[in-house]
């Protein structure tokens, strides 16, 4: 075999607590990267996997962190754990990048995106601005966003989710690395442009013979696209091997829970139940350009003319592709954006006012780090609406109440209360963001991809989790998600949406194994 291009001995990562302790984030961890090859890490959230790409790009605070002498990080041939910050800048963006977790956060609120991409460009090659922006179109376009040309001068905030993340992965390919750090770059994506960006990723890699290292909780995707797979857990590499190797023949107890967990589907079950909320013919519509006084001359209908129905103790799954209108159908329901059309709800919400529907609907949303206060502790987060909601508890009642809701979600440690969103991985801000919305007991909740940043083991933990919380108070469930496998085991009815319609519904059993319409068949071959 040939020599690695990236070689990792004994990587230990030690971040220094403020109370002068020490936590041991990854511990003893070795591997090897080879040219043309990709290496999956997998493990649950907090087990190590992004600490462990941080480090590979020195990424990590040197004054928050302590590392042992006998770290060795070789990147073809030279040592990277003496590198200075100048000399590490040098590599980042260029011959190692990086697609981060949690695109919003990543880019420049303030920059368009095609000024962004020609940025990383500029920066590492020797170029005019005309080809560095050239090139940023075309690298728009090959991660499949339409309409290059005109959002090369949109802002992150104009973006869909899936889009700014297919923005990130064109910003860190813009200069053909020699190893691809991919930190869960299909979160974000729906099934068919998470295809397509899976294909990219391999398409460059063979033209390129680039390493990819890719970070995710998705095992679906991983046996689709990595060659070699470690499993971690709790910051030790308990197993590695081939991907044939580790999804046929496991040989670690907690590698045989992860695959038990991905691979555990919902029973059918009978759609009848008395309906919570209706929307009538509901339409969304943005305008996308204006004239000088104002007036709108071009618009998009994100949502047309759309109509379902929320029932007792049900979940209705709304799948589509970046873009469909799921997001903004949610806010719709949840009274968060204007729209035409109807919401009508039933008398058992009890919903006489602003207040009332606050509590009695309630939303997760798909990026919990945005939706998170980083100025308040988890405590003080949960804590927040049972205070609004439930003032005749005491203290200590509601702070009992907070910790019921944050064991149940997986979290049930007292020193939580007083930490802040920023010491927590993705996975478990999402899972802060799910206690938060159970804290005040809601009749509704609307559900925008509350399990995409989890990895499996927690994804149906919180999915049997939302399951019971459904069974013993009947809460309806407006679950939008491009996981498919998370749709299948949770939802009674799916609707397919595209474009701003709804183009087929029925029970999950019937769009699962037999759907009618191009689109769903080509959502459900992308998936599976």
């Amino acid at each position: 075999m040939s020599e690695p291009v990236l070689d990792v001995k004994s990587l230990n990562v030690r971040f220094i607590r403020e109370d002068g302790g020490l936590f041991s984030a990854v511990y003893n961890s070795s591997f090897e990267v080879y040219e043309g090859e990709v290496l999956a890490i997998v493990g649950e959230s907090g087990s190590g996997k992004s600490v462990t790409a941080l480090s590979l790009m020195g990424l990590i605070d040197p004054k928050k962190v302590l590392y042992k002498s006998t770290n060795s990080i070789e990147f073809e041939g030279r040592e990277m754990t003496a590198l200075s910050e100048a000399e590490w800048q040098q590599i980042r963006g260029d011959k190692i990048s990086m697609v981060f977790q949690e695109p919003m956060s990543s880019l420049n609120p303030l920059m368009k995106v095609g000024a962004q991409i020609a940025e990383v460009i500029s920066v590492h090659k020797n170029v005019s601005e005309k080809k560095a922006y050239a090139r940023a179109r075309y690298l728009l376009r090959m991660v499949g966003i339409e309409n290059a040309e005109e959002r090369m001068n949109a802002f992150p905030f104009e973006l869909s989710g899936g889009q700014r993340q297919r923005v990130m992965i064109a910003m860190a390919v813009a200069n053909n690395p020699k190893i691809l750090i991919a930190d869960e770059p299909t979160t974000a994506l729906d099934v068919t442009v998470q295809k397509q960006i899976l294909e990219l990723i391999l398409r460059l890699k063979n033209k390129l013979n680039m390493a990819v290292i890719f970070i995710s909780h998705d095992l679906n995707v991983v046996r689709k696209i990595a060659n070699r797979v470690i499993v971690m857990r709790q910051g030790v590499i308990v197993e590695q091997g081939t991907v044939g190797n580790i999804f046929n023949a496991p040989a670690h107890p907690y590698t045989k829970e992860l695959l038990a967990a991905f691979n555990k589907t919902a029973a059918n079950e009978d759609f009848k139940a008395r309906k919570l909320m209706e929307a009538r013919h509901i339409s969304v519509v943005f305008p996308i350009k204006k004239n000088l006084f104002g007036r709108a001359v071009k618009e998009i209908k994100a949502v047309d003319d759309v109509s379902l129905s929320l029932y007792e103790g049900k979940t209705l799954g709304v799948v589509g592709e970046s873009g469909s209108g799921k997001t903004t159908l949610g806010m719709c329901l949840a009274n968060l954006i204007k729209y035409r059309g109807e919401i009508l709800t039933a008398k058992s919400v009890h919903i006489q006012n602003e207040k009332d529907f606050r509590k009695n609907v309630q939303v997760v949303f798909q990026d919990p780090y945005n939706s998170l206060n980083p100025r308040m502790t988890i405590g003080e987060i949960v804590g927040e609406g049972i205070k609004v909601h439930f003032p005749k508890l005491s203290k200590s009642e509601q702070q009992d109440k907070v910790m019921q809701v944050l064991k149940a979600v997986g979290l049930g440690d007292e020193e939580i209360l007083s930490q802040y969103p920023h010491e927590f991985s993705g996975g478990q801000r999402q899972r802060i963001a799910i206690a938060r919305a159970l804290a005040v007991e809601p009749k509704i909740m609307i559900l925008d991809e509350p399990t995409s940043a989890l990895d499996v083991t927690v994804q149906a933990g919180i999915i049997r989790l939302l399951k019971k919380i459904q069974r013993e108070t009947g809460i309806a469930y407006l679950f939008i998600s491009h996981d498919m496998r998370a749709v299948r085991a949770i939802a009674h009815e799916v609707a397919v949406m595209r474009n701003g319609k709804i183009v087929e519904q029925g029970t999950a059993q019937e769009i699962f194994n037999a759907p009618q319409s191009d689109y769903a068949k080509e959502l459900m071959k992308a998936a599976m």
